[in-house]
């Protein structure tokens, strides 16, 4: 009755049943790992960025510096002087076109940002979701196939039915192994993707109220 036994002893449906599974929870504990380090990652640095940029004093000389590392707050600063630089090269500058040109530059370089780190989350949902009806289903093969021996030998001994209960018990199991993890994962994630958007906006507001200042210099 130990579990590799119970693989052994399944017929082909429920063996496919607990391999899918068994790859499924593979997969998921690879995503909840890369994306532990990616939003653990992605946090830190651009809170380190954020708080250097409010630091300096030359907004050119720190893109300068920091503007090309390859973190979420860079990819906004970076977005948002590319449109500033855009709409004041002209001889006449449109300020309020301006203002509203640096907004939508700067959310949606906010909003890609998050979309990428968000990619795999999906993944996890959809494991989450679907992994223990896959485990149900070999419950009820399984079952089905107790039953069918019963039949066969015209015996309800728990001798007969015992092998195919556990292997559908099993498959239960390995469907639960594979969805919890999953959807703990997804709703933690989740979460700290949306910190990460949040504190993000704030900078892009921060940053766009900045250029807005100066723009009023200017004029």
């Amino acid at each position: 009755m130990s579990p590799v036994a119970l693989f052994l002893q399944a017929d082909i449906v429920v063996k496919a049943v607990m391999v899918g599974l068994v790859l499924a929870s593979i997969w998921t504990w690879t995503i909840i790992i890369g994306q532990w380090v990616r939003l653990r990652r992605a946090a830190r640095e651009s809170e380190q960025f954020e708080r250097e940029f409010w630091r300096s004093n030359d907004i050119d000389a720190f893109n300068e510096m920091r503007g090309r590392e390859e973190h979420p707050a860079a990819k906004v600063l970076a977005a948002g002087l590319a449109e500033w630089r855009r709409s004041t090269s002209g001889r006449k500058v449109d300020r309020e076109g301006t203002r509203s040109r640096l907004m939508v530059a700067l959310h949606s370089a906010v909003t890609a940002e998050t979309d990428k780190i968000a990619g795999r989350l999906n993944i996890l949902a959809t494991i989450g979701s679907v992994a223990p009806f896959v485990g149900l289903f070999g419950t009820v093969w399984g079952i089905m196939r107790s039953f069918a021996d019963i039949a066969g030998q015209q015996s309800t001994s728990l001798a007969v039915v015992a092998p195919g209960i556990a292997e559908a018990l099993f498959a239960t199991a390995l469907g639960l192994f594979a969805a919890i993890p999953a959807v703990i994962a997804y709703n933690r994630f989740s979460f700290a993707v949306n910190r990460l958007e949040a504190r993000l906006q704030r900078f892009a507001d921060g940053f766009h109220g900045t250029l807005s200042r100066e723009l009023e210099a200017e004029g």
